[in-house]
C-alpha cells in the first residue's frame, strides 16, 4: 500500500510543486489550503505522513500541530517554514513536529527526510492485515499477536494498545497520548490504568524468555523498541 502523505500549505505554487514530485516517487498525496480544512480532511482520513506550513491564515501550522497531538493523531509532521530562529525551531518540536525544514528547501532534501520519518513506521503487508516490529506480529483481523510461533490472546484494550504502539515504533509516547487515544478525553477510572494494562501486555509478550519490547522512558511515556 502506498504511503499516504498530506500537504497543508497555503502556498499554491509549493502545494503543486510537491503535489506532483510526491506522486512521482509513488506516494499518494492530499492537499489543503489552510489549517482548517486539514484538520478536518485529517479528522476523516489520517495520514502517514503531514508535510506542514507554518506561517498560515486561519489556524497556523503550530497551532494544527498541536490539535493533531491532542487528538492523538501521531503521524509524523514535517514543518515546512520561512523562519529560522532556534526558538521557533524548538517551538515547533515541543508542539510535537518530528522534523523541520527551512524554506527555501532544496527538493532532494524534502524526500529524503520524508523516506527518513516514514521509515519509523512499522512494515505493513496489505494482504494479510499484519503490523510487524521484530519477532513480533500483530494480526489486526484476529486481534490478536503472534511473537515466534506462539499467538497471544489480548483483551480488546490490550489489542488496542498493542496496535498503537505498532503503529509508532521508536516514538516516546506520553502517557496522556496514550489515554486520550486508547481511553478518550473523559476516561475518569483510577489513576494508574495504564501502567496495569502495560503490565499485562508486557506479561503476555514476555513469555517463554521474549525479550522486553515495551520500554518505559522515565519522566515521559512509552516507546516500542528492541533494545533492552
Amino acid at each position: 500500500m502506498r504511503p499516504h502523505i498530506m500537504v497543508i500549505d497555503d502556498d499554491e505554487k509549493i502545494t503543486s510543486l510537491l503535489r506532483r514530485s510526491l506522486a512521482f516517487e509513488g506516494y499518494e498525496v492530499t492537499t489543503a489550503p489552510d489549517g482548517s480544512e486539514g484538520l478536518r480532511m485529517l479528522a476523516q482520513r489520517p495520514a502517514d505522513l503531514v508535510v506542514l506550513d507554518v506561517m498560515m491564515p486561519k489556524i497556523d501550522g503550530w497551532e494544527v500541530c498541536r490539535r493533531l497531538r491532542e487528538a492523538g493523531i501521531l503521524s509524523p509532521v514535517l514543518l515546512l517554514t520561512a523562519k529560522d530562529e532556534v526558538q521557533d525551531r524548538v517551538k515547533g518540536l515541543d508542539l510535537g513536529a518530528d522534523d523541520y525544514l527551512v524554506k527555501p528547501f532544496a527538493l532532494e532534501e524534502l524526500m529524503a527526510r520524508i523516506r527518513a520519518l516514514l521509515r519509523r513506521r512499522p512494515e505493513q503487508a496489505e494482504e494479510d492485515g499484519r503490523l510487524r516490529f521484530e519477532d513480533l506480529v500483530l494480526d489486526v483481523d484476529a486481534r490478536e499477536a503472534i511473537r515466534g510461533d506462539r499467538r497471544i490472546e489480548l483483551t480488546a484494550k490490550e489489542f488496542d494498545l498493542l496496535n498503537l504502539f505498532m503503529q509508532n515504533p521508536r516514538r516516546v509516547l506520553s502517557r496522556d497520548q496514550i489515554m486520550e487515544r486508547i481511553w478518550g478525553y473523559d476516561y475518569s477510572g483510577e489513576s494508574n490504568v495504564l501502567e496495569v494494562y502495560v503490565a499485562m501486555l508486557r506479561q503476555k509478550l514476555e513469555e517463554q524468555g521474549g525479550k522486553r519490547l515495551i520500554q518505559t522512558v522515565r519522566g515521559a511515556g512509552y516507546v516500542l523498541k528492541g533494545d533492552s
